[in-house]
């Protein structure tokens, strides 16, 4: 391949890219798929991933969950995942006891690092929590664990030191 071509954006043997079938993807808000995987407590959907949009390196979807509900511990194994607050109050809860707690709201963005125990928490007795959901790979990685959750959140008015 001559030193021209080589950054041309062509693949090889210089077949053009088909791009209306290889370049950008709308993926309507009303079509997302659900059957991902699932925490007890929230609703999961996929947006983008292999099977819908061709991606290789992320998956990205929504997550709801429900007035003063708590999902179970668990992790995403050794993906990092990035949770995007579009309305509600979220409170996380993250080490080997859920010993942590931070919260965020709308507009926020939360990191979580591979292999973190964490529980998500919505905060609000009576608004769902809305997020955005990111992901740094393909597999729908979602490891539930065994960890007596660090708090029931069901009629407790509870503040942390932080957030007062």
């Amino acid at each position: 391949m001559s030193d021209d071509h080589q950054h041309s954006g062509a693949r090889e043997h210089d077949h053009p890219i088909d791009w209306r079938e290889h370049g950008v993807k709308v993926i309507p808000g009303d079509s997302l798929d659900p059957n991902t995987a699932q925490t007890p407590g929230m609703n999961r959907a996929a947006a983008i991933n292999r099977a819908r949009a061709g991606a290789e390196k992320i998956w990205a979807g929504t997550v709801v969950i429900h007035p003063n509900a708590k999902t179970g511990a668990h992790h995403h194994g050794d993906l990092e995942s990035i949770i995007y607050v579009v309305k509600g109050r979220a409170r996380m809860r993250w080490g080997e006891k859920l010993e942590y707690v931070a919260e965020a709201g709308p507009g926020d963005f939360i990191f979580v690092p591979p292999y973190v125990p964490h529980q998500e928490i919505n905060a609000s007795p009576d608004e769902a929590l809305e997020c955005v959901l990111v992901r740094s790979g393909q597999e729908p990685v979602v490891v539930n664990l065994d960890i007596e959750p660090a708090e029931k959140p069901e009629g407790v008015l509870w503040k942390d030191p932080i957030h007062r």
